[in-house]
């Protein structure tokens, strides 16, 4: 019986010095601890900020245009630690910016031209990783492909805005990023000049999502995936979360780009087209090999985006 007795008093005892070994700090804290912290990116067109309502000088060569749009859509992010590991950001389901693993920047507010988007703007993403410090990040520019191929008019935000949708073929806009011409002389949209090319009239639109992919009809889901994704892997470099911001920069976009004219034969300005030259310079800058399918080898494509950068 007392053996019994001292027995049950040894395992009590041991069960109460838990809390004291974790709270000094033997064992280590529960996996599941997390820190929350924000994304932050600004819009930018070379050393200005990026406002609806005002003019720029964009391409090659330099021309008068105001913005009609400017969003798009990032997943997959990791922070890079101090090992240069890459761990994944958990973001927070907020019901409207972030769903699963997808969030959505949004520069555009709706006034001057922007009229075809929203008047509420989205510069931050807010998840949670383990407590730590970190040099980098990484994410996806673009939509996965088990979300992009979805019904817009019924799925979740931020993914039910229809004029970031194509179709269920070809899924959505990845990014959406228009301006107009501001006219300061007569031009001739139908002139085509001996090159193919034509004046590209009063905008010029670059809508990047995937091409090449194959369905029976445009109302339905692709049969395999798509020949060209059209998204790009950003990873950038000595940034801290809590000191530095992403610069989304409309100018070295479009830097390598003549933006007065139009390939003839091909949709007005850039709309991932693996066929037209317009949108050369345009997925040099993304960072996203141009014409190419990703079942060959020569995917392996090390471009050096020019479109994000660290500040």
């Amino acid at each position: 019986m007392k053996s019994a007795v001292k027995s049950a008093t040894v395992i009590l005892t041991l069960v109460g010095m838990i809390p004291l070994v974790n709270y000094y700090g033997v064992r280590p804290t529960h996996a599941s601890q997390k820190q929350e912290v924000t994304i932050k990116f600004a819009a930018k067109v070379g050393d200005r900020a990026f406002n609806c309502g005002e003019n720029y000088k964009l391409g090659k060569p330099a021309t008068t245009f105001t913005p009609l749009d400017f969003r798009f859509y990032i997943s997959d992010i990791s922070l890079i630690d101090s090992n240069n590991k890459s761990i994944p950001l958990q973001l927070n389901q907020d019901g409207k910016w972030q769903y699963q693993n997808v969030a959505l920047i949004d520069f555009e507010n709706k006034t001057g031209a922007c009229g075809n988007g929203t008047t509420e703007t989205r510069d931050i993403v807010v998840g949670k990783v383990p407590p730590g410090k970190y040099k980098g990040i990484k994410f996806t520019l673009g939509v996965p492909e088990n979300l992009n191929h979805e019904d817009a008019t019924l799925a979740p935000s931020p993914l039910n805005l229809t004029s970031l949708w194509w179709n269920w073929q070809f899924g959505y806009k990845f990014a959406r990023i228009d301006f107009s011409r501001v006219q300061s002389y007569q031009h001739h949209p139908s002139h085509q000049s001996k090159h193919g090319q034509k004046d590209s009239g009063n905008a010029f639109f670059i809508h990047l999502g995937s091409t090449g992919c194959q369905a029976e009809a445009s109302s339905q889901k692709p049969t395999t995936k798509c020949m060209y994704p059209n998204t790009a892997t950003i990873r950038l470099t000595n940034f801290d979360p809590n000191k530095n911001i992403i610069i989304a920069d409309v100018a070295k976009l479009v830097e390598n780009t003549n933006l007065t004219r139009n390939q003839a034969n091909t949709a007005p300005g850039c709309m991932s087209e693996p066929n037209d030259k317009d949108c050369t310079g345009i997925m040099a800058s993304f960072g996203i090999p141009f014409g190419i399918r990703k079942q060959t080898l020569e995917y392996r494509f090390d471009s050096k985006q020019t479109f994000l950068r660290v500040k």
